[in-house]
């Protein structure tokens, strides 16, 4: 599987980093973190001359697990997986489903690379990534990530089409934390190829993906909702939630309309329409909206006079 979906974008077409690109990447890290890390120990050194052996060895070993490993797990961290070398090679860290990591991720990388890299002077890494179809080390594989190419060309890119706007927000509550990362990217990838495939295909594929979202939401889809639209749907949730909690937007309420379109990366939706709206996009069956009651009648007054609306006339 050479292409992928960003879990706060919309953008296909992500491919896996080779190891060429991913080594320079992280030399460039290494020279930033040691730098630091000789500086703040030629620091604590000078401040803390007057200190016994096993002080000076303590303090070492902690300026070792705070700057040079420690660091780069915060910068991953709070960067959403880009690190000052990744960025400057237009890499970045994701989950492998395609969605933004978080610290269990990163923490799992760091310290699997303490083993793979600093102390193996990066052998093993390479070796790993060499083997790996995905140029994946070691600590990717324990922590579940990926490092893809962010710098992709613009033909490359498609996007994931927006759920119809009457069901924005109508999943809010539907609990997603079983459904795995492969049925996520089998899902993703489905929506932005579903118009290149045949339509009984795509139909097929469709139903049978919302199928395993179900069971593993344990709620089915509503009745006559189209497959493509239910999962198009779920995802621009799932999408949301993930933008919400990377950049620190109030997850308290669900995400519709005109909010879910200012939230970074997200997918564009319409705002929820009311019952006379704009049908749904062509990418998805429309689901007929049952009509509004109609207004019911002003009250009438006893025989002979007019019904009461409120109005007086002149006298």
């Amino acid at each position: 599987m050479n292409e992928l979906v960003t879990g706060d974008a919309v953008v296909l077409g992500l491919r896996p980093a080779k190891l060429p690109s991913r080594a320079l990447a992280l030399a460039i890290d290494l020279v930033v973190a040691w730098t630091a890390y000789l500086l703040v120990s030629v620091l604590i050194f000078v401040a803390a001359g007057s200190l016994d052996d096993a002080a000076v060895a303590a303090v070492s070993v902690a300026t070792f697990l705070l700057v040079p490993v420690g660091g780069p797990i915060a910068v991953e961290t709070l960067s959403h997986g880009r690190s000052l070398g990744k960025l400057a090679c237009g890499l970045r860290v994701v989950r492998d489903d395609g969605g933004p990591i978080r610290f269990r991720h990163a923490l799992v990388r760091g310290a699997v690379g303490v083993v793979e890299i600093l102390m193996s002077f990066g052998v093993i890494g390479c070796i790993a990534s060499l083997v790996s179809a995905r140029g994946r080390r070691i600590g990717d594989v324990f922590a579940g990530t990926l490092v893809v190419r962010e710098r992709a060309p613009a033909a490359r890119m498609a996007m994931v089409p927006p759920p119809p706007p009457w069901l924005v927000g109508r999943f809010a509550e539907l609990d997603l934390s079983a459904v795995p990362d492969d049925l996520w990217l089998a899902i993703r990838q489905y929506l932005t190829r579903m118009r290149q495939l045949d339509a009984g295909v795509g139909q097929a594929m469709a139903e049978r993906l919302a199928g395993d979202l179900a069971e593993r939401t344990g709620t089915p889809a509503p009745q006559g909702v189209p497959a493509g639209a239910y999962l198009a749907a779920v995802v621009n949730e799932r999408q949301a939630r993930d933008a919400r909690r990377a950049f620190g937007s109030s997850a308290a309420s669900p995400v519709t309309g005109s909010e879910a379109s200012a939230l970074p990366g997200s997918v564009p939706s319409a705002p929820a329409p009311s019952a006379d709206a704009v049908p749904p996009p062509a990418a998805f069956p429309a689901t007929p909206v049952a009509p509004t009651a109609a207004t019911p009648a002003p009250d009438a007054g006893p025989a002979g006079t007019p019904p009461t609306t409120g109005f007086a006339p002149p006298a």
